[in-house]
């Protein structure tokens, strides 16, 4: 119920922002307005996440999907960026992203879509990130629990403790605590917490 009605609200006052966003995307570049994904949600359920197009048009899926692999087992870690921070989630210096997605992205307006996701109770307004098909790949056996024990989220525990910054492992097991620690409170404290972790853009990229 909770899920319904935030997500209502939320596509309810964000209404004007969908328009200029969408506005935006069209003149800034060739191609939908709406990037639809496959996603692995709860216990191994696949269903289309929306997100606002980020991205060129036609591009090159391979980039990200041999990143993540080497992020997921750990060989990206040696990689640092500005001299003192470890391999992030997220490539950094996407060149399939277009100048309008860069700051879609660092101030998250590009997953507002997913409250139809919400809507439709494929996703909850907080949770684990919902991986890619592919990234599943190279979880191991223990990473899988992220996926079976709570519904996937807009919001989450490890979004709003560094997001991209954490390493793969860290975040499994910060999305495995809020399995394991869920409880309302929780999910309140997470919500109260989001806006400063988006305003911040502390790890997103």
């Amino acid at each position: 119920m909770i899920d319904i009605a935030g997500s209502t609200v939320a596509l309810i006052i964000f209404s004007p922002l969908f328009l200029l966003i969408s506005v935006a995307i069209k003149l800034s570049s060739q191609g939908p307005v709406l990037f639809k994904q496959q996603r692995v949600g709860q216990r191994g359920h696949r269903f289309t996440c929306f997100k606002f197009r980020s991205m060129y048009f036609v591009n090159d899926p391979n980039i990200h999907n041999e990143y993540v692999k080497r992020f997921i087992s750990g060989k990206a870690d040696s990689q640092r960026l500005e001299g003192n921070r470890n391999a992030v989630y997220k490539i950094t210096e996407d060149p399939r992203v277009t100048r309008l997605g860069k700051l879609l992205r660092k101030t998250s307006l590009d997953e507002l879509p997913q409250f139809l996701n919400v809507l439709k109770g494929e996703m909850s307004l907080v949770g684990p990130r919902p991986p890619i098909p592919y990234e599943l790949e190279s979880y191991d056996i223990w990473h899988r629990r992220r996926i079976w024990e709570a519904k996937p989220g807009i919001t989450g525990l490890w979004q709003v403790n560094g997001r991209s910054k954490t390493t793969f492992d860290e975040m499994v097991r910060i999305d495995l605590e809020y399995a394991q620690t869920w409880s309302l409170w929780l999910d309140f404290k997470i919500l109260l917490r989001t806006p400063r972790a988006v305003l911040s853009g502390e790890g997103a990229y």
